[in-house]
Protein backbone atom coordinates (compact mmCIF):
# COMPACT_ATOMS: atom_id res chain seq x y z
CA UNK A 1 0.00 0.00 0.00
CA UNK A 2 1.21 3.48 -0.90
CA UNK A 3 0.12 6.56 1.03
CA UNK A 4 -0.25 9.64 -1.17
CA UNK A 5 -0.63 13.14 0.26
CA UNK A 6 -1.37 15.70 -2.45
CA UNK A 7 -1.70 19.28 -1.19
CA UNK A 8 -3.13 21.61 -3.82
CA UNK A 9 -4.11 25.26 -3.94
CA UNK A 10 -7.46 24.74 -2.26
CA UNK A 11 -7.46 21.28 -0.62
CA UNK A 12 -5.28 18.63 0.97
CA UNK A 13 -5.98 15.10 -0.26
CA UNK A 14 -4.88 11.84 1.36
CA UNK A 15 -5.08 8.59 -0.62
CA UNK A 16 -4.29 4.98 0.16
CA UNK A 17 -3.36 3.20 -3.07
CA UNK A 18 -2.90 -0.50 -3.82
CA UNK A 19 -1.61 -1.02 -7.35
CA UNK A 20 -3.90 1.01 -9.59
CA UNK A 21 -6.73 1.03 -7.04
CA UNK A 22 -7.54 3.77 -4.56
CA UNK A 23 -8.71 2.03 -1.39
CA UNK A 24 -9.02 5.11 0.81
CA UNK A 25 -9.58 8.83 0.27
CA UNK A 26 -9.69 11.70 2.77
CA UNK A 27 -9.97 15.42 2.03
CA UNK A 28 -9.43 18.51 4.19
CA UNK A 29 -8.78 22.21 3.72
CA UNK A 30 -5.20 21.84 4.96
CA UNK A 31 -2.85 19.06 6.06
CA UNK A 32 -2.75 19.74 9.79
CA UNK A 33 -0.88 17.43 12.14
CA UNK A 34 -4.14 16.51 13.90
CA UNK A 35 -5.85 15.57 10.62
CA UNK A 36 -2.91 13.52 9.36
CA UNK A 37 -2.55 11.61 12.62
CA UNK A 38 -6.29 10.86 12.66
CA UNK A 39 -6.30 9.59 9.07
CA UNK A 40 -3.16 7.49 9.56
CA UNK A 41 -4.95 5.48 12.24
CA UNK A 42 -6.93 3.84 9.42
CA UNK A 43 -3.72 2.51 7.82
CA UNK A 44 -1.48 1.15 10.62
CA UNK A 45 0.42 -1.19 8.29
CA UNK A 46 1.49 1.51 5.77
CA UNK A 47 5.24 1.42 5.20
CA UNK A 48 5.82 4.14 2.61
CA UNK A 49 4.37 7.47 1.58
CA UNK A 50 4.95 10.41 -0.74
CA UNK A 51 4.04 14.06 -0.18
CA UNK A 52 3.56 16.66 -2.93
CA UNK A 53 2.50 20.23 -2.26
CA UNK A 54 1.95 23.35 -4.34
CA UNK A 55 2.05 25.32 -1.05
CA UNK A 56 5.69 24.53 -0.26
CA UNK A 57 5.06 22.53 2.91
CA UNK A 58 5.94 19.02 1.70
CA UNK A 59 8.89 18.71 4.12
CA UNK A 60 6.75 19.69 7.12
CA UNK A 61 4.08 17.14 6.24
CA UNK A 62 6.71 14.47 5.56
CA UNK A 63 8.13 14.97 9.05
CA UNK A 64 4.70 14.33 10.54
CA UNK A 65 4.20 11.16 8.48
CA UNK A 66 7.66 9.85 9.44
CA UNK A 67 6.42 9.37 12.99
CA UNK A 68 4.25 6.49 11.75
CA UNK A 69 5.67 5.43 8.35
CA UNK A 70 9.25 4.15 7.82
CA UNK A 71 9.85 5.55 4.31
CA UNK A 72 8.43 8.98 3.42
CA UNK A 73 9.41 10.81 0.25
CA UNK A 74 8.86 14.59 -0.10
CA UNK A 75 8.34 15.09 -3.82
CA UNK A 76 10.10 18.05 -5.43
CA UNK A 77 10.23 18.65 -9.20
CA UNK A 78 13.78 18.76 -10.47
CA UNK A 79 15.09 17.09 -7.30
CA UNK A 80 13.17 13.84 -6.84
CA UNK A 81 13.92 11.11 -9.39
CA UNK A 82 11.01 10.23 -11.72
CA UNK A 83 10.59 7.36 -14.21
CA UNK A 84 10.35 9.60 -17.30
CA UNK A 85 12.69 12.15 -18.87
CA UNK A 86 11.98 15.83 -18.23
CA UNK A 87 12.62 18.48 -20.91
CA UNK A 88 11.46 21.41 -18.76
CA UNK A 89 14.13 24.12 -18.77
CA UNK A 90 13.46 25.20 -15.18
CA UNK A 91 12.57 21.87 -13.51
CA UNK A 92 12.65 23.22 -9.95
CA UNK A 93 9.87 25.70 -10.81
CA UNK A 94 7.64 23.03 -12.35
CA UNK A 95 4.55 22.39 -10.22
CA UNK A 96 4.77 18.92 -8.66
CA UNK A 97 1.16 18.25 -9.59
CA UNK A 98 1.94 18.85 -13.27
CA UNK A 99 4.91 16.50 -13.35
CA UNK A 100 3.07 13.87 -11.30
CA UNK A 101 0.10 14.03 -13.69
CA UNK A 102 2.46 13.51 -16.62
CA UNK A 103 4.04 10.49 -14.93
CA UNK A 104 0.61 9.09 -14.07
CA UNK A 105 -0.69 9.50 -17.60
CA UNK A 106 2.43 7.80 -18.96
CA UNK A 107 2.00 4.93 -16.48
CA UNK A 108 -1.59 4.48 -17.65
CA UNK A 109 -0.85 4.81 -21.39
CA UNK A 110 2.88 4.06 -21.88
CA UNK A 111 2.64 3.51 -25.64
CA UNK A 112 0.88 6.80 -26.43
CA UNK A 113 1.70 10.46 -26.88
CA UNK A 114 -0.38 12.17 -24.23
CA UNK A 115 -1.97 15.53 -23.55
CA UNK A 116 -3.23 16.01 -19.99
CA UNK A 117 -5.66 18.85 -19.28
CA UNK A 118 -6.26 19.50 -15.59
CA UNK A 119 -9.29 21.71 -14.91
CA UNK A 120 -8.54 23.07 -11.45
CA UNK A 121 -7.92 26.49 -9.91
CA UNK A 122 -5.65 26.89 -12.91
CA UNK A 123 -6.04 24.99 -16.16
CA UNK A 124 -2.83 23.19 -17.03
CA UNK A 125 -2.10 21.54 -20.36
CA UNK A 126 0.88 19.18 -20.30
CA UNK A 127 2.43 16.82 -22.83
CA UNK A 128 4.27 13.50 -22.71
CA UNK A 129 5.71 12.31 -26.02
CA UNK A 130 7.82 9.18 -26.45
CA UNK A 131 8.20 8.83 -22.70
CA UNK A 132 9.44 12.40 -22.21
CA UNK A 133 7.72 15.23 -20.40
CA UNK A 134 7.82 18.02 -22.98
CA UNK A 135 6.27 20.89 -21.00
CA UNK A 136 2.94 22.63 -21.26
CA UNK A 137 0.87 25.74 -20.61
CA UNK A 138 -1.04 27.32 -17.72
CA UNK A 139 -4.26 29.31 -17.95
CA UNK A 140 -6.95 30.62 -15.59
CA UNK A 141 -9.33 28.00 -14.24
CA UNK A 142 -13.10 28.17 -14.64
CA UNK A 143 -13.89 29.33 -11.09
CA UNK A 144 -11.01 31.80 -11.25
CA UNK A 145 -12.48 33.38 -14.40
CA UNK A 146 -15.91 33.72 -12.81
CA UNK A 147 -14.40 35.25 -9.69
CA UNK A 148 -12.27 37.69 -11.68
CA UNK A 149 -15.31 39.01 -13.58
CA UNK A 150 -17.07 39.59 -10.27
CA UNK A 151 -14.09 41.03 -8.37
CA UNK A 152 -12.82 43.38 -11.07
CA UNK A 153 -16.13 44.85 -12.21
CA UNK A 154 -18.62 47.01 -10.35
CA UNK A 155 -21.88 45.14 -10.98
CA UNK A 156 -21.33 41.73 -12.55
CA UNK A 157 -22.55 38.86 -10.34
CA UNK A 158 -20.38 35.90 -9.40
CA UNK A 159 -21.52 32.84 -11.34
CA UNK A 160 -20.74 29.13 -11.40
CA UNK A 161 -20.05 26.47 -14.06
CA UNK A 162 -23.02 25.15 -15.99
CA UNK A 163 -23.84 22.19 -18.23
CA UNK A 164 -26.27 24.32 -20.24
CA UNK A 165 -25.13 25.18 -23.78
CA UNK A 166 -26.80 28.23 -25.33
CA UNK A 167 -26.10 30.20 -28.50
CA UNK A 168 -26.89 33.45 -26.68
CA UNK A 169 -26.94 34.55 -23.07
CA UNK A 170 -30.36 36.18 -22.55
CA UNK A 171 -29.60 37.52 -19.08
CA UNK A 172 -26.39 38.90 -17.60
CA UNK A 173 -26.01 35.71 -15.58
CA UNK A 174 -26.41 33.56 -18.69
CA UNK A 175 -24.05 35.80 -20.65
CA UNK A 176 -21.31 35.34 -18.03
CA UNK A 177 -21.90 31.60 -17.71
CA UNK A 178 -21.87 31.00 -21.46
CA UNK A 179 -18.98 33.40 -22.03
CA UNK A 180 -16.71 31.64 -19.54
CA UNK A 181 -17.74 28.07 -20.40
CA UNK A 182 -17.58 28.61 -24.16
CA UNK A 183 -14.33 30.53 -23.83
CA UNK A 184 -12.66 27.64 -22.00
CA UNK A 185 -14.20 25.15 -24.43
CA UNK A 186 -12.83 26.96 -27.48
CA UNK A 187 -9.44 27.43 -25.83
CA UNK A 188 -9.06 23.72 -25.07
CA UNK A 189 -10.58 22.67 -28.39
CA UNK A 190 -7.74 24.55 -30.10
CA UNK A 191 -5.15 22.63 -28.11
CA UNK A 192 -6.91 19.33 -28.86
CA UNK A 193 -7.11 19.97 -32.60
CA UNK A 194 -3.43 20.90 -32.82
CA UNK A 195 -2.42 17.84 -30.79
CA UNK A 196 -4.48 15.51 -32.97
CA UNK A 197 -2.86 16.90 -36.12
CA UNK A 198 0.66 16.64 -34.74
CA UNK A 199 0.68 13.23 -33.06
CA UNK A 200 0.02 9.71 -34.33
CA UNK A 201 -0.28 7.78 -31.04
CA UNK A 202 -2.87 10.02 -29.44
CA UNK A 203 -4.29 10.06 -25.94
CA UNK A 204 -6.04 13.09 -24.40
CA UNK A 205 -6.89 13.00 -20.69
CA UNK A 206 -9.20 15.46 -18.94
CA UNK A 207 -8.98 15.55 -15.16
CA UNK A 208 -9.68 17.90 -12.25
CA UNK A 209 -12.83 19.24 -10.66
CA UNK A 210 -14.30 20.95 -13.73
CA UNK A 211 -13.32 18.30 -16.30
CA UNK A 212 -16.82 16.82 -16.31
CA UNK A 213 -18.21 19.94 -17.97
CA UNK A 214 -15.84 19.73 -20.93
CA UNK A 215 -15.44 16.03 -21.65
CA UNK A 216 -19.06 16.19 -22.89
CA UNK A 217 -18.33 19.17 -25.13
CA UNK A 218 -15.06 18.04 -26.73
CA UNK A 219 -14.72 14.70 -28.51
CA UNK A 220 -11.75 12.31 -28.55
CA UNK A 221 -11.03 12.81 -24.85
CA UNK A 222 -10.83 10.51 -21.83
CA UNK A 223 -12.20 11.55 -18.46
CA UNK A 224 -10.00 10.27 -15.62
CA UNK A 225 -12.17 9.54 -12.57
CA UNK A 226 -9.07 9.09 -10.43
CA UNK A 227 -6.66 11.90 -11.12
CA UNK A 228 -3.46 10.93 -12.96
CA UNK A 229 -1.66 12.89 -10.22
CA UNK A 230 -2.46 10.09 -7.77
CA UNK A 231 -1.17 7.34 -10.07
CA UNK A 232 1.85 9.46 -10.90
CA UNK A 233 2.80 10.05 -7.29
CA UNK A 234 2.34 6.36 -6.56
CA UNK A 235 4.58 5.46 -9.52
CA UNK A 236 7.22 7.97 -8.37
CA UNK A 237 7.10 6.52 -4.86
CA UNK A 238 7.53 2.97 -6.23
CA UNK A 239 10.42 4.11 -8.45
CA UNK A 240 12.32 5.73 -5.58
CA UNK A 241 11.58 2.94 -3.11
CA UNK A 242 12.93 0.34 -5.55
CA UNK A 243 16.07 2.45 -6.15
CA UNK A 244 16.63 2.61 -2.41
Amino acid sequence: MNIIVDIGNSRAKFYAVEGRRVVGEHIAESATEEWLEEVLQHYPSAERAIVASTRGDADRVAEILQKAIPFVLPFSSGVTAVPISNDYLTPTTLGPDRLAAAVGAWAMYPDSDIMVVDFGTAITIDYVEEGRYKGGNISLGVATRFRALHDYTAKLPECEPTDEVLDYGRTTKEAIEQGVMRGVEQEIRGYVERFLLKNRKKCIIFTGGDAKYFVKRIKNTIFADCEPVVYGLSAILDYNAEKR
